[in-house]
């Protein structure tokens, strides 16, 4: 008997790895799993968890004529695959796939909004974002919020009138506590060759872009260097000079700056959580940032800024501190405060795994996330 098929679909081949943790749980249930996304080396994951990748070009921007050439090939790919349900991730996905899963009669149309970019946009792109919003709302089923916040802002601009539930405690990965495990002899080895003796080190991971508070962290941090010099800065992750690029400024201190050391995309985020001692995520804009979970597993207090999910994963001065997005001089006084106060900083790494444990286990999340699918899939 031939299986039915769920497609899973999502803008950039880097994000599968969110997907590619649920596949074992789907093809258990007794479907066929099917990962749809532009072309990247992650796809390995899709393919490794027991499901098969196809490749759709997607631009995460919007360009009409790309856009509409990559809604031709979903719903030729659609057709083909007469999928039972097709569920996406991330905005362009979501627009392009649940258009041509509406139009291709798909019966179960699932899309998790992991976040929101009209919220901190202004004028005609605002109202042009909300309208794609609307419209992926529109041809969906099922509209998933991955937090409160997310959830909040799609009720309060009347995005949609779909029911909106988060599942679980939000977030769309969870983390692997095992992975994760500060007293991981592989994991100390590694951090003990890059961490910084005798420096408080901070540590950013994520792309190094404007969006992410990026600009604001390396001034606070400048600041509070000079003020402290056994001070270290981690930047994890890459730069998109194209869509969001610093400062001119801020480039030029991350080049030349002694104790700001960018290192660029690594495999392995472990040791540099690891070798470091507080997280700092001081971004504008987030859905439910997995990377906070992460650090927190790590043991690590995080410095985060006041925006969705961030303030849903940390509890003022329990496992980190949050300030306002878009303020340097605050996030300079917090940092300065973690850098002066160790005994504060102590407590807070010591509430920080086990906050995160009992919240953002991946084990539950999949279970969340099964027994939605359980509810919706056709027997």
């Amino acid at each position: 008997m031939r299986r039915k098929k769920v497609i899973l679909a999502c803008t950039v081949g880097q994000s599968v790895a969110f997907f590619s943790v649920f596949i074992p749980d789907i093809i258990e249930a007794g479907y066929e799993v099917v990962s749809v996304s532009s072309d990247a080396p992650l796809l390995h994951l899709v393919r490794d968890a027991g499901g098969r990748a196809e490749i759709v070009e997607m631009q995460r921007r919007i360009s009409l004529k790309k856009d509409l050439k990559s809604l031709l090939k979903l719903i030729k790919l659609f057709r083909r695959e007469k999928p039972v349900m097709v569920h996406s991730m991330t905005p362009k996905a979501g627009l392009l796939c649940m258009m041509a899963a509406k139009i291709t009669r798909v019966p179960v149309r699932v899309h998790t909004f992991t976040g929101l970019i009209f919220p901190t946009s202004l004028g005609l792109t605002r109202k042009i974002l909300m309208a794609t919003d609307s419209l992926t709302c529109l041809c969906a089923t099922h509209v998933i919020p991955e937090g409160e916040g997310v959830k909040n802002d799609l009720s309060n601009n009347k995005i949609t009138r779909k029911p909106l539930k988060v599942l679980g405690n939000g977030n769309v990965k969870g983390v692997d506590l095992e992975a994760f495990d500060p007293n991981s002899e592989y994991i100390r080895e590694e951090a003990s060759k890059i961490r910084k003796q005798g420096h408080f080190t901070f540590v950013f991971v994520g792309r190094v872009v404007g969006d992410k508070g990026i600009n604001e962290l390396v001034e606070a941090f400048d600041r509070l260097n000079r003020e402290y010099p056994e001070t270290h800065l981690f930047l994890v992750g890459h730069e998109e000079q194209e869509l969001d690029p610093l400062r001119l400024e801020t480039f030029s201190k991350i080049m030349n700056h002694p104790n700001i050391q960018a290192v660029g995309n690594q495999d392995d985020v472990r040791p540099w959580l690891a070798a470091s001692d507080a997280f700092v995520l001081p971004s504008y804009r987030e859905g439910f940032p997995n990377v906070v979970i992460e650090a927190g597993a790590m043991g690590l207090p995080s410095i985060v800024s006041d925006v969705n999910g961030s303030r849903e994963i940390i509890i003022q001065d329990r496992n980190g501190v949050i300030v306002p997005p878009r303020d340097s001089n605050v996030l300079y006084e917090a940092m300065k405060e973690f850098v002066t106060q160790p005994e504060k900083v102590k407590k807070m790494s010591a509430e920080a795994r086990p906050l995160i444990a009992s919240r953002f286990d991946q084990r539950f999340v999949r279970k969340c996330l099964k027994d939605f699918y359980a509810s919706i899939l056709p027997k």
